[in-house]
């Protein structure tokens, strides 16, 4: 019988201060579960100057850094002191976040514990793969070992139909279950004085339409769709402001872009914003977000915009666009600057029509994370339950199953730590080689060195002795003259001191 109230593991490979999705969608499960729920434990890898301030425990593993660029870390899931904390903590179901480190570690204590791990999918990992990876060996490999971390959890959930396709795209043979995120937004709008304060920071007139991104600043988000779309509304003669909020590696690019299409005067971008009621003032703030992304594989921002009531335009059969309709929750363009103008000028025309959209968006695309947790929650228990019955009937073939797992991890992850210390090495050799022709380098600069510090002190004898002998010449000129007339020199002396008394006593 399972168990009411349940310790669950929350994994993945970022969780906050790093700002992106996934982490937010981990802290948020961990608070809800925490909060109305059972016990949440969180396993993130190891971040420097990091203090973790929760309701629940959150246990980091050692980690290296990926690259100057990425503000990611690798997590090192066989870190045996991670894995005995977590083992000690006693969970009843592992949910992991990422296919990654995060995913190594859930099955290394899926054995160690005998519990069952639920995998989510939310990322496009095609597009990242072949962003970061562009050699084909490294990135089949990443592939493969991706696909191995996803096939042995016990269930696997997407957050849209679009996610798990992409999933499928990569060699994924399951099921999956959808199962969307949420928002930590209150339904309603933010503090008016604080929506106000906003619009005169920005010196943006009553009458003027704001549009609105949120997001990470990078290409494939759309934000060049956005852009060369508002050059077109700007042409036909709308008036608009469009903020930007969030910041990434493509933001200066971006921005230039913005500069290079006449946009200047119009766009205004803001930086990335950690102030999550602010974030909401901004949507409150906004007429129309405009969120032309196909990359997202859910788009929680959609659901922040419909807890302000302010409507998103999206891009036809997107991922994020899975859970509106066109005219009704939502307005919806085809992939292609035009088009995307069509829409947005349309709402500069039709600002009631907007509005109307952006209340209907409110009741019913709107998703809290209470209740997209309470639906997860539930659907734990079942995990569990066909988990426990399936243990029962093949219990020493799972066990081996099980170690045959582990042993595999290890042994892949071996190869690539040979791998890894083969190359170390073979940079050490080359550091070796480069730090020998740098001493023998350094040896001929100090004996060149040695050899002018020899000649200088030589010409510093040389010129003590000279200085020496003519001070000694003049000290023994100066006794010899004493000598030959003391009673001169003392007389004259005895003489100019008598004088000088007579002075003061006259």
């Amino acid at each position: 019988m399972t168990k009411e109230k349940l310790t669950v593991g929350i994994f993945n490979d970022s969780f906050p201060p790093t700002i992106d999705g996934v982490a937010n969608v981990a802290a948020n499960y961990a608070l809800e579960i925490q909060k109305k729920h059972g016990n949440a434990v969180v396993a993130t890898p190891w971040y420097p100057n990091v203090t973790d301030d929760y309701p629940f425990e959150v246990i980091r593993y050692p980690s290296a850094k990926i690259s100057k660029k990425l503000v990611y870390r690798a997590g090192y899931p066989f870190d045996p002191s991670a894995i005995s904390r977590l083992r000690k903590a006693e969970m009843d179901i592992i949910h992991t976040h990422c296919p990654f480190a995060s995913a190594v570690l859930a099955r290394v204590l899926r054995f160690s514990n005998d519990i069952p791990v639920v995998f989510t999918y939310h990322t496009k990992f095609d597009i990242d793969l072949q962003k970061f990876l562009p050699y084909d060996p490294v990135k089949t490999a990443s592939v493969k070992f991706l696909l191995s971390n996803i096939n042995v959890c016990d269930e696997v959930w997407a957050v849209s139909r679009g996610a798990g396709e992409n999933m499928r795209s990569l060699g994924y043979e399951g099921d999956y279950i959808v199962m969307p995120n949420g928002t930590d937004f209150p339904k309603g709008g933010a503090d008016p004085r604080l929506v106000d304060r906003l619009r005169k920071e920005h010196g943006i007139e009553p009458d003027v339409p704001v549009f609105l991104f949120v997001g990470r600043m990078m290409w494939y988000k759309g934000n060049r769709l956005t852009i060369d779309s508002l050059k077109i509304v700007k042409q036909r003669g709308c008036r608009f402001k469009m903020i930007f909020v969030g910041d990434g590696l493509d933001r200066p690019e971006i921005q230039a872009y913005a500069e290079q299409c006449g946009l200047s005067d119009d766009c205004i971008f803001t930086g990335a914003i950690h102030d999550r009621q602010l974030v909401r003032a901004y949507f409150t703030l906004a007429d129309l977000f405009l969120f032309p992304s196909t990359y997202d594989t859910n788009g929680i921002v959609v659901s922040e915009a419909a807890a302000c009531a302010c409507p998103s335009l999206l891009i036809e059969n997107s991922c994020a666009a899975e859970r509106v309709i066109h005219m009704d929750t939502a307005l919806l363009a085809k992939d292609d600057p035009k088009d995307l103008a069509e829409a947005i000028t349309f709402a500069c025309e039709n600002p009631t029509v907007i509005k109307r959209i952006g209340e209907e968006a409110s009741e019913k695309v709107y998703l809290s994370w209470e209740d997209a947790v309470a639906k997860a929650y539930e659907r734990y228990m079942v995990v569990i339950e066909n988990y426990n019955r399936e243990k029962e009937k093949n219990a020493q073939s799972r066990r081996i199953a099980f170690l045959k797992d582990i042993q595999d991890i290890k042994a892949e992850f071996g190869i690539k730590f040979d791998n890894l210390m083969e190359f170390y090495h073979d940079k050490q050799h080359d550091l070796g080689i480069k730090k020998d022709k740098f001493l023998e380098h350094y040896k001929q600069r100090q004996v060149g060195l040695g050899n002018k510090i020899e000649y200088l002190l030589d010409l510093y004898r040389e010129k003590q002795e000279g200085i020496s002998g003519r001070i000694e010449s003049r000290i023994e000129s100066i006794i010899e003259s004493y000598r030959e007339r003391p009673e001169e020199m003392f007389s004259g002396m005895l003489d100019e001191l008598k004088k000088q008394n007579k002075r003061k006593s006259g």
